[in-house]
């Protein structure tokens, strides 16, 4: 045999961070040379195809679920969120459970706990507001149980669950406060005009009068209150999309750890 044949070249072994990459950069691609859904996969073919490259079936299967669970929100263009920011929270957990049973947990949470009731129900999604009748008003004003029913004052709060395999559900929580966040930029608005209709005038009557540190004093009302009436909203907004991130996160410590106590917010 001849000595001088060129050798095969050493295959070449990629990290599981490369792969991952270089798998997701192919379907980019994909998608960006305009293919459809003819050579669209099955889920049961992304698992046997995740097997060949050495992904755990069982980690597809949570992705996928999440996939499925995801929720597109429409853009958010409007003036809050300059002034005080986002109206949405966000939290989702893989939880033990079918999908029948962690519904049913996640609804009678939210009715019991949070003071919530149904508005929409879906096979694998419900959106639930605030409950209106008196007694869930007083029990609200007199935070029984220690609660504060951060999520009481959302305009909605939507759940989504989604199969993940293994006797395993995913759930994504949403909570809509958009309502909330308008009424406060209202609030700071009027105060902010306020300030100035208070403070303009007396400006104006100060010059007129030739008392430059009136005028200057008088400027204060109309510089000051816009300044700490929108600080103010913005740092008890941002408190409220904490609380409700709390909120959300307990409901999904109860379907994963059962009944452990929790503390209110």
């Amino acid at each position: 045999m001849p000595e001088n044949l060129p050798t095969a070249p050493p295959p070449t072994t990629l990290s599981r961070s490369a792969l991952e990459r270089g798998l997701g950069r192919a379907a980019e691609l994909q998608a960006q040379g305009g293919d459809d859904d003819s050579g669209a996969l099955t889920e049961a073919q992304l698992i046997d195809l995740a097997k060949e490259v050495g992904l755990s079936p069982e980690n597809v299967r949570e992705a996928l679920a999440e996939e499925r669970s995801r929720i597109e929100l429409a853009p958010d263009t409007t003036a809050g969120v300059s002034l005080l920011g986002g109206a949405t929270v966000q939290a989702a957990r893989t939880v033990p459970g079918d999908l029948a049973r962690v519904i049913t947990g996640l609804d009678q949470w939210m009715q019991r706990t949070e003071s919530l009731q149904v508005m929409r129900r879906y096979p694998d999604q419900l959106t639930w507001e605030a409950r209106q009748d008196f007694l869930s008003a007083i029990r609200r004003t007199l935070r029984v149980g220690g609660r504060v029913f951060t999520l009481a004052v959302a305009t909605d709060v939507h759940g989504v669950v989604a199969a993940a395999g293994g006797g395993r559900t995913h759930v994504r929580l949403v909570a809509n406060f958009s309502t909330t966040r308008g009424q406060r930029v209202t609030a700071a608005i009027v105060a902010s005009v306020a300030g100035v209709l208070v403070g303009v005038p007396l400006f104006w009557m100060a010059m007129n009068a030739n008392l430059p540190l009136a005028a200057v004093l008088a400027l204060v009302p109309a510089l000051a209150v816009p300044m700490a009436a929108i600080s103010l909203v913005r740092r008890q907004y941002r408190v409220l999309l904490a609380r409700a991130k709390v909120s959300l996160e307990q409901a999904l410590d109860k379907l994963e750890y059962g009944d452990a106590p929790h503390r209110g917010i």
